[in-house]
């Protein structure tokens, strides 16, 4: 019976079905600091250069959580790692919303809810693609990278009209109640294996060697003796700097400087989410038949030439055009990205490699998230990091031409 039921429906959908709301709700979550900086700024007092930091340390915890998670998710499965990242996640924010010292703020705000979302958002999707799905992994990835958009989509503008009504801190109690409750389904519906429910990997052939649930000894080591590992981790850090760091961390603070209102400023965001959503999920899908490195040369050239605009836009179409151009390869740059890890390192040691590589993400975005800050209050505005985000992701462009793909698929895939 459990055979039949399963060539009618194969579990893995439903498996990404909880993966894809728990990656949503963890990108909304890192989106927070960006909904909340003015607020926070003007009911404080402190200086946008102290809450950056704050929100940098997140971001770098975030990033740096995801070789643990990789690691954690081997030894106890990710449906066990995934609930307690959204509990951790509920007590930092409902602390958050309490806090009276910028020292408590970055403890909180920063380094608990870094960790919590980065249990989830940094290398679950990846995990889940590559160990429940041969046919469709470039689409079922894209689909996790959709998911993210969509938490930008939704929690900005939700976030911003939030704190509009109840001020950042009742936010954040509110943002900690919801992922509490969020993770009683994803504790019952995510399974961590193929093989817990008597099923293959989707399109697995009876050739094919299954995905082991332990990484080969002595992964990392071999890794970072490759350019192609810090290739991948170089052209991920420009993708951190340019994207959650100066313009997910920034954008609005930007927009309002430049004549705008949040609540626009939240919309324009929104619309970027809506064509980053449909943007990922296409990048996916080319993934699985364009040579991936091709696709990031696109994707970081295109990247480059979209911020260079934004300094200069004043006027409503403008940030409307900025927001669609941009929008469409946010984060694109994700399948090619696992796509390129998994086959150069192996299906079985992409949670692992990945992780690393996200950390890297994460610290581009961390950089540029408290950079940018820094050159706010000091130039009185944030063109000089828009500039050199522009010019790191023209480097990466072509440094994603000089990644090495392996012709044949490597013997732990």
């Amino acid at each position: 019976m459990a055979t039949r039921v399963a060539s009618r429906f194969y579990y893995g959908w439903v498996v990404v079905a909880a993966t894809a709301v728990a990656i949503l709700f963890a990108a909304g979550i890192r989106v927070a600091p960006g909904a909340f900086l003015l607020d926070m700024a003007n009911s404080t007092g402190w200086s946008r250069a102290s809450l950056s930091l704050a929100a940098a340390i997140g971001l770098l915890v975030y990033g740096f959580t995801g070789p643990a998670a990789g690691s954690l998710m081997l030894r106890i499965g990710s449906r066990k790692v995934a609930t307690a990242a959204l509990l951790i996640t509920a007590a930092a924010l409902a602390v958050t919303s309490v806090v009276q010292e910028e020292w408590q703020l970055t403890l909180t705000f920063g380094l608990l809810s870094g960790i919590g979302t980065g249990l989830i958002a940094s290398v679950l999707g990846a995990t889940v693609a590559n160990r429940w799905f041969v046919r469709h992994r470039g689409v079922v990835i894209g689909i996790f990278g959709a998911a993210s958009s969509a938490g930008q989509l939704i929690f900005y503008p939700l976030l911003t009209s939030m704190v509009e009504g109840s001020g950042w801190r009742g936010s954040a109690l509110t943002l900690a109640i919801l992922a509490a409750l969020l993770s009683i389904p994803i504790a019952l519906l995510l399974r961590d294996d193929p093989a817990d429910l008597a099923v293959k990997p989707l399109g697995e052939s009876a050739t094919d060697r299954p995905v082991q649930r332990t990484s080969e000894e002595g992964t990392m080591r071999r890794a970072l003796r490759t350019p192609t590992f810090w290739l991948l981790a170089g052209t991920f850090f420009v993708c951190g700097f340019s994207s959650n760091g100066v313009v997910g961390q920034h954008f609005i603070a930007h927009a309002v400087d430049h004549g705008f209102t949040p609540g626009v400023a939240a919309e324009a965001l929104a619309l970027m989410g809506i064509f980053n959503f449909f943007g990922t999920i296409a990048s996916g899908w080319l993934t699985d038949r364009i040579d991936p490195r091709k696709l990031l040369f696109v994707y970081y050239l295109f990247r480059g030439v979209s911020l260079l605009t934004l300094p200069v836009i004043h006027d409503s179409l403008g940030i409307v055009a900025f927001a669609v151009l941009f929008g469409i390869d946010y984060i694109a740059t994700v399948p090619p990205t696992i796509a390129l890890t998994a086959d150069t390192f192996g299906r079985r040691n992409v949670g692992v490699v990945y992780g690393w590589v996200f950390a890297a993400h994460m610290v581009g975005a961390a950089v540029a998230a408290w950079g940018a800050g820094i050159i706010r209050d000091t130039q009185g505005s944030y063109t000089i990091a828009f500039i050199s985000a522009a010019l790191l992701a023209g480097l990466a462009s072509l440094a994603a031409l000089m990644i090495r793909r392996p012709t044949v698929p490597t013997a732990a895939s």
